[in-house]
């Protein structure tokens, strides 16, 4: 059974009422909804919780650290971070986790892509932010394990070019696996989250060239993808992202149980009816147009 849960929606941040995902099971909460703009939306960012503990986060873009204390979430209760790509409205707020996260003391897995001659990987992007000559050398201690009472943060690139699926982390709580996608020379890639028994993909931001999300996705309680162009989108950004009825086929051939649609820009937002319709010669399942903390229950 598919849950949707807001509390507080429509009031201001400061009136907002804490929310709540519920006692049991597992949930995705959006911590941003929209994209790279400067307006009241932060930049689409998502946590995975379980019986209310939050797991994993997911691109801790600019203006989630907020929403992440707005949550109620304890960042000493995650189990990894992951990023679908080294963009600043994937990953700026990260160094703002890391500088409040007093109270941790096991490792913090980061997992994200590799780079390229353009773009850095996520291992070299936490170098020159947290790194002793980085821009926040005061946080250096935590790539490097110097203070005992602390934690270290333990960073994996992952491949972003091929089509080999990664699988390489797993606990109790939380198995990760990652495909490479296409979002122009930008490394990418898409995350397979299983979670008590409940599988999300994550796309983050992909132009579909590969056509690889759809088999990755196969079967997934919820697919979790950008909708940052409408149908009659032209030009470059057809290059970079995908259009709604391209995300109808992927989510009818992934047979995904829900679709979750976020990165809700300029672009898109007011045009929700005509992205459905195009969407949904497709797809007939439930779906979602993300705003700022819903929690959706599987």
């Amino acid at each position: 059974m598919l849950t949707g849960l807001c509390i507080g929606c429509g009031t201001t941040g400061l009136a907002m009422e804490a929310p709540y995902c519920g006692d049991e099971g597992v949930w995705i909460q959006i911590l941003g909804s929209g994209g790279y703009e400067l307006d009241d939306r932060g930049a689409a960012s998502y946590l995975v919780w379980r019986d209310q503990r939050a797991v994993l986060l997911v691109d801790p873009g600019p203006g989630s650290a907020v929403r992440f204390g707005e949550a109620g979430a304890d960042f000493a209760d995650l189990d990894a971070v992951v990023f679908t790509n080294v963009a600043a409205d994937r990953t700026a707020d990260f160094p703002s986790f890391v500088a409040g996260s007093d109270g941790r003391t096991r490792p913090l897995p980061v997992f994200g892509p590799d780079g390229n001659d353009t773009y850095p990987s996520t291992r070299e992007l936490l170098e020159r932010l947290l790194g002793r000559q980085g821009a926040y050398p005061g946080l250096a201690d935590y790539l490097t394990f110097r203070d005992p009472e602390g934690y270290r943060i333990s960073v994996r690139d992952v491949p972003a070019t091929g089509q080999r699926r990664w699988a390489r982390f797993g606990t109790d709580d939380l198995t990760l696996a990652a495909i490479p996608v296409h979002h122009g020379d930008m490394p990418s890639v898409a995350w397979r989250v299983e979670v008590a028994g409940q599988t999300i993909v994550f796309t983050g931001n992909f132009s579909n060239r590969k056509d690889v999300v759809a088999g990755f996705a196969e079967g997934v309680d919820a697919l979790v993808i950008h909708l940052a162009i409408p149908e009659g989108a032209r030009g470059l950004v057809r290059e970079r992202y995908v259009r709604p009825s391209q995300i109808g086929r992927i989510a009818q051939r992934a047979d995904a149980r829900m679709v979750v649609l976020g990165y809700r820009t300029s672009r898109t937002l007011g045009r929700e009816t005509q992205s459905r319709t195009a969407l949904e010669q497709y797809y007939a399942g439930p779906l979602v147009f993300a705003n700022e903390l819903e929690c959706w229950g599987l």
